[in-house]
């Protein structure tokens, strides 16, 4: 699995807890003040997930109010951007020029150098925080990085893609090795570098390889949405995403498979998790096989026996029975 710490508030006496996350926050963003309704016995948890120079932390914080103020700035700035995708509650931001106010599925975007007050209600809020070093991102200086939006939405684009990774990586970590850590930092720094660049509109100024890696992330997330659709082409994929067959095909060069082979692995991985569900034992094989786009059903049992060995058949009536044999 990554490289995971956790941390409590509750591992230290309830009168130090506030002030032990605030020492929690420097280390994690930036200096900053605390203060709570609940100071007496205040409860936080938080796993910092190690992403190599970036990092993501879930955590669930009651009643705060947090501040970053000019004085603090100056004593210590780490040149950090700092967002959090908001699971539970709801709070308000405010910033120099604005208020805003957040709620589940929003995305609060905070800059280590400029002062701002978070405030999150009575509710525990539940976030999942990351942390990215303004060097790792090719954005204007000066007052166009003010231009950032504080709040973005997640339920489309790419604020959608950004928070699925947050929520998916931070749900699991366990079939990830350490390894890897940094691998996912690039994929979430392109992430927020392409969303950044889409609220400026300075997609221009991407680097080529953060344009490829991003276009290719939307790209398999519309494969995965699609995979039901027969019809599911490179010529339907390339139309979607306004490229050519041609250029598709070269995006592809990079992966381990040709656009139409890639997809096929994909319908088969997928139609290979619904012969092992439970939930579908009674569903037959062949209307499993066009959930996935495989119209015919020969086609899809002759494709599953070259990628795995057994027919559809067998490997569901073993998946199942190991399963049942298996203790709870």
């Amino acid at each position: 699995m990554l490289n995971e710490m956790v941390f409590r508030s509750e591992d230290v006496p309830a009168a130090d807890r506030l002030s032990y996350w605030a020492e929690r926050l420097e280390q994690t963003h930036a200096p900053m003040h605390l203060s709570s309704d609940h100071s007496d016995d205040f409860r936080a948890t938080q796993r910092v997930l190690d992403l190599g120079a970036v990092s993501v932390w879930p955590a669930t914080i009651p009643q705060v109010v947090m501040r970053r103020t000019p004085r603090l700035i100056r004593q210590s700035d780490p040149e950090l951007y700092h967002l959090s995708f908001v699971v539970g509650g709801t709070g308000a931001g405010r910033w120099d020029d604005h208020e805003v106010v957040y709620q589940p599925s929003d995305l609060v975007i905070n800059d280590s150098s400029l002062p701002w007050e978070i405030r999150g209600d009575r509710a525990p809020v539940t976030t999942v925080g990351a942390e990215i070093p303004k060097a790792l991102l090719p954005l204007p200086r000066g007052g166009a990085r003010r231009t950032v939006p504080r709040r973005m939405t997640t339920r489309s684009g790419i604020g959608a893609l950004l928070a699925q990774f947050l929520l998916r990586l931070s749900a699991d970590t366990t079939p990830y090795r350490p390894s890897d850590g940094p691998r996912l930092g690039t994929v979430l720094t392109d992430l927020v570098i392409a969303l950044f660049a889409h609220a400026l509109e300075t997609d221009s100024a991407l680097p080529p390889d953060t344009r490829r890696r991003t276009l290719m992330l939307r790209i398999k997330r519309f494969v995965h949405e699609h995979l039901h659709d027969p019809g599911l082409s490179p010529a339907v994929i390339a139309a979607a995403h306004h490229i050519s067959v041609s250029y598709l095909h070269r995006l592809f060069q990079h992966e381990e498979a040709t656009v139409a082979s890639w997809i096929r692995l994909r319908r088969l991985e997928a139609a290979r998790r619904d012969l092992t569900d439970p939930a579908l034992r009674s569903a037959p094989i062949h209307a499993l096989a066009a959930r996935r786009g495989f119209s015919c059903a020969a086609d899809f049992s002759r494709a599953f026996r070259n990628a795995y060995g057994t027919p559809p058949k067998d490997y569901r009536r073993h998946a199942l029975t190991a399963g049942k044999s298996t203790p709870g």
